[in-house]
């Protein structure tokens, strides 16, 4: 319970998948943490998890539209439900629709970016200030494969992973000096085989040879907000069983 003991910790787009994961993984390490998310009912279900696993855990219902006013609205009421402060912050809630460039409207596009950047870049501009005032804070963004290894489909969803990862070292240069440190974590290919079996044919070939899980994603997230990274500054971390890394032979057996 030490690593992150004592600590206050927001997610973004906490009540499934990865951001799930990252909760549960936070608070078994002993931080008190809000999950947020647009789906009330499995955000009841997340923190009812954690509370039985005798865990710290809140819920705050938030639909990021990328305006600074939802950001900070849930910046203010995550910090009410911390006890005053928020330590850890990490801007997990992202939407991805699977089209291609030709495929891509105006309407999907703005709406991809305000999820996806502008609301990231906005609840960090709500709370890396008050992590400065307080003495110290972490940020955990999370980034993409696709952003340096592209795929036939996703571009948009793509461009705005890097985006991220971009944001990531300007806000440790602008912040890591004040006491808060900000990394990213970017994740391969996390969907397990069942639920798509493309998934595991697209880790053909790497070190790792399978999809990885949500909660390989959730340890990397714990280290990179503990103690034990506190030299680790403007870092995006591949969490991908070595997709991006190494080469990939097309087709190989798993």
């Amino acid at each position: 319970m030490s690593r992150l003991s004592g600590r206050t910790a927001l997610i973004t787009g906490s009540t499934s998948n990865i951001g799930r994961a990252i909760a549960v993984a936070y608070a078994a390490a002993g931080a008190h943490v809000v999950v947020s998310g647009r789906d009330d009912e499995r955000g009841a279900a997340v923190v009812a998890e954690i509370r039985a696993g005798g865990g710290r855990a809140d819920y705050v219902h938030a639909d990021l539209d990328g305006s600074a006013a939802t950001a900070r609205a849930l910046a203010d009421a995550a910090t009410r439900a911390l006890g005053g402060r928020i330590d850890i912050l990490v801007n997990n809630a992202g939407i991805f629709p699977p089209a291609t460039t030709a495929t891509a409207d105006e309407r999907m596009f703005d709406r991809v970016y305000a999820v996806n950047v502008k609301a990231p870049f906005f609840l960090t501009q709500a709370v890396a200030p008050a992590m400065v005032e307080a003495g110290g804070g972490v940020i955990v963004n999370l980034g993409s494969w696709v952003a340096r290894l592209s795929v036939p489909v996703g571009a948009l969803y793509a461009s705005t992973k890097g985006a991220v990862e971009t944001l990531t070292r300007a806000w440790s240069a602008e912040f890591g000096p004040k006491g808060v440190r900000v990394n990213a974590i970017s994740p391969g290919v996390v969907l397990p085989p069942e639920r798509d079996p493309a998934a595991g044919a697209m880790m053909h070939g790497t070190p790792a040879g399978r999809a990885g899980t949500a909660e390989d994603i959730a340890a990397a997230a714990v280290f990179l907000a503990s103690d034990e990274a506190s030299f680790v500054h403007g870092t995006v971390v591949d969490v991908d069983g070595g997709r991006t890394g190494v080469a990939v032979l097309a087709g190989a057996p798993t």
